[in-house]
């Protein structure tokens, strides 16, 4: 039988059992009904007119006229005589009442018409009992043939309930779970549903299905395999090393370049953890210890590698191509794996060099003139060497202005070009923070009162001494003033903090100045670089010079900066022990 007339036949049979108690219950609830009018209509009535007679006939023995009020009540009960022996008591008061108006104080004749009203009464009484008792024969009838339809319809009820999910569901869970393992390339797998309906059908068909899969993959692996070889070999003949994981860092390939840098054999990597491996190969580790992290939108680009390859110093630089797939019928992209892939930059970073090189020797080569210069503006404004008038004095504040401008790119730049060398020359010893602080404040004190700045110092008691460089600190410190009390407002403030947390102590500068866009903050201690829109008064040297020094100390430099809040710099150094 066909789901489609199981279906049928149940809700048909359903519905009719609910009209069939539907019938049921109105006919039993009317026959209730009728019998419970029949009792008003034929008895109340009867009762209520012998009630009125009566009142009449003690309204006649009081003198008062009451004939009209009786009269018209027998002649109601007269067209309401329903019950046995009423008619012939109705008859009898008719006759008493002709006698009753020839003689309206005769009270023997009162004490006969009441015997008769009474026995009316009596009548009806025993007929609103009797009919009181077919109500409720009727009711309990009535409620015998309810429950039993009730029964019947819960009963096919709960078949339904129980059967028809069931053969609707299982189906469609059996196929559901074969279509899964279809989904998982398992296609020898079958539905086993021998039942003729549309679900029997629908397994043949899929079956068929799975069966043309099956022929299929087996058909096309060979040219699967020979496509799988083309990429082997396309990935090999590429010139930068390349290692491809799986999601689960499991690594599925690695060309030959690769292989030759890392000093692995293709069985000593392919196939294994990523971590595994890394833990006794270093080009590995360095490799894939962030692998997790190169999801992030926003990761910094990581410092090229040293590598000795190819007999001398070679550097590259790692780019992490995440795989992501969106599997058919869903929306979602999903992480299937990552692609390493290493440029070689050893050409680049030779020319860097020279560069650096370069400008070390152009910067030490111009200390020298403009010392000279700076030199000559001191014996110019010297009174002994002669008088000199307005414009000659703009003039030679011009020249000071640019001459200490041009001393201070050229020390930038040497700066620079030792920390490109590795050449950075530092004296790390135990200092005292608040030496480094007033060094510091010493060097901008002009800078500040010329813009009525306000130097703020919040500093804790007792502060342990660090490890660092003294002057190199100190430089730093200035750094972060300079640039604070360049882009305060007029008559701003600038606090100055310095404390301790756990074994580290922080100096920290906040200005009142307009603040960092957040597209920025991740850039700004790179080299020559300079936040759009700022006034371009330097080389953008000076917060990466900064960072270089911070970090050879051992120590860390960050921001915390918000559009229209300021700028808090910061630096943290290890306490001395």
């Amino acid at each position: 039988m066909s789901i489609k007339i199981k279906l049928i036949l149940g809700i048909g049979l359903l519905f009719l059992m609910i009209l069939l108690l539907s019938t049921v219950g109105i006919k039993n609830i009317t026959a209730l009904k009728t019998d419970t009018e029949n009792i008003l209509a034929d008895n109340y009535n009867t009762m209520k007119y012998c009630e009125n007679m009566i009142a009449a006939l003690d309204a006649i023995q009081q003198n008062a006229n009451g004939l009209p009020v009786f009269e018209k009540n027998l002649e109601l009960q007269k067209m309401n005589v329903t019950e046995p022996g009423e008619r012939e008591a109705t008859g009898q008061i008719s006759q008493r009442m002709v006698q009753l108006k020839a003689t309206p104080s005769d009270a023997n004749l009162h004490l006969l018409i009441r015997k008769d009203i009474s026995r009316i009464m009596e009548v009806n009484m025993a007929a609103i009992q009797r009919k009181s008792d077919i109500a409720k024969e009727t009711a309990k009838t009535g409620n015998t043939w309810i429950v039993i339809s009730s029964t019947l319809c819960f009963l096919f009820g709960m078949t339904l309930l129980i059967n028809l999910p069931g053969n609707i569901a299982n189906p469609v869970r059996e196929l559901t779970a074969s279509i899964k393992e279809i989904a998982a390339k398992n296609y020898s797998q079958r539905v086993h549903y021998r039942s003729k309906n549309e679900f029997g059908e629908l397994a043949e068909s899929f079956n068929t299905m799975a069966e043309k899969l099956e022929e299929y993959n087996n058909s096309n692996l060979s040219k699967i395999l020979v496509e799988k070889m083309r990429i082997e070999t396309l990935i090999n003949n590429m010139h930068e090393p390349v290692i491809g994981l799986d999601e689960n860092k499991i690594v599925l390939f690695i060309n030959n370049e690769a292989l030759k840098i890392s000093g692995l054999r293709p069985d000593d990597i392919i196939g294994k953890p990523a971590g595994e491996i890394a833990l006794n190969n270093d080009l590995v580790r360095s490799l894939v210890y962030d692998l997790s992290e190169t999801q992030k939108t926003d990761i910094l680009p990581s410092a090229p590698l040293k590598i000795y390859a190819d007999n001398k110093e070679s550097y590259f630089e790692k780019e992490v191509v995440n795989i992501t797939i969106k599997p058919t019928g869903e929306r979602e992209k999903r992480l299937i794996g990552h692609v390493i892939i290493l440029k070689n930059i050893t050409p680049f970073k030779e020319l860097d060099f020279a560069k650096t090189n370069f400008i070390a020797t152009v910067s030490h080569e111009l200390k020298t003139p403009i010392s000279s210069i700076k030199m000559s503006l001191l014996l110019l404004e010297n009174q002994n060497t002669g008088h000199v008038n307005a414009e000659q004095r703009q003039l030679i504040e011009s020249i000071k202005e640019d001459s200490n401008r041009l001393l201070k790119i050229t020390g930038e730049l040497l700066n620079m070009s030792q920390v490109e060398t590795g050449n950075i020359q530092l004296n790390i010893q135990q200092s005292n923070p608040l030496q480094i602080l007033e060094y510091a404040l010493e060097a901008v004190k002009v800078q500040a009162e010329q813009k009525q700045i306000s130097l703020i110092v919040d500093k804790e008691e007792d502060l342990p001494e660090v490890k660092a460089d003294t002057e190199k600190t100190a430089w730093v410190l200035i750094n972060f003033l300079t640039n604070a009390i360049r882009y305060s407002q007029q008559s701003g403030q600038i606090h100055i903090s310095i404390q301790q947390l756990s074994d580290k102590v922080q100096f920290s500068v906040k200005d009142d100045g307009q603040g960092i866009d957040s597209r920025y903050r991740a850039k700004i201690f790179n080299r020559y670089f300079q936040v759009p829109g700022s006034a371009k008064t330097g080389t953008g040297l000076g917060l990466a010079i900064s960072k270089e020094f911070i970090e050879a100390q051992g120590g860390h430099i960050g921001v915390n900066s918000e559009i229209g809040m300021g700028s808090t710099f910061f630096f943290e150094l290890v306490k001395a022990h």
